[in-house]
């Protein structure tokens, strides 16, 4: 039985990994939205992470690998920054998602666990709005490459064991 310690603990290391790629990439984009949104991304998730940290007296946590490559996958050969965004949106942040929901599910989580994951639920919505937002003005992406990138992404995540969600513990 995954504990609350173990499930937000799993959760810190998605979002960590969320945070530190966004946050690097950020400043290689050429689209000036998409800078912006990858920036407040960062920011908001990283807000998140450090009150899961303070919550969990946890001076530091290790993002999750999968996470970090597949946003950091993302960026490589989309200067603009859309594949990324598209991977956090749609690919990572929902499965994240559904990690916090199955947590609040199916582990005992406390009084503050609670209010830690359920900020974090609030916190990946509103990005992945934002993010939405920001790209509400681009045309449908037809070309073959990107698309077979962007299932690609989804492909890993896939293979490593996280189709639906990115699961509540390691």
């Amino acid at each position: 039985m995954t504990t609350s310690r173990e499930a937000l603990a799993h959760v810190l290391s998605c979002l960590d990994a969320i945070y530190e790629a966004m946050g690097d990439a950020a400043p290689t984009l050429s689209n000036d939205a998409f800078v912006v949104r990858a920036f407040e991304t960062a920011r908001a998730v990283g807000e998140v992470a450090l009150a899961l940290r303070e919550y969990l007296e946890l001076s530091r946590s290790s993002p999750m690998d999968i996470v970090t490559d597949v946003l950091r996958d993302a960026v490589a050969g989309d200067e603009e920054g859309a594949m990324l965004l598209f991977c956090f949106a749609v690919v990572v942040g929902p499965r994240l998602l559904v990690s916090l929901r199955d947590a609040r599910e199916e582990v005992s989580l406390d009084e503050g666990a609670m209010a830690v994951a359920n900020l974090a639920s609030e916190v990946l919505v509103a990005e992945i709005l934002a993010v939405g937002e920001a790209a509400q003005d681009l045309a449908p992406v037809e070309d073959e490459r990107w698309q077979e990138r962007a299932r690609g992404l989804t492909f890993r995540l896939e293979a490593a064991g996280y189709a639906e969600s990115m699961g509540v513990s390691h």
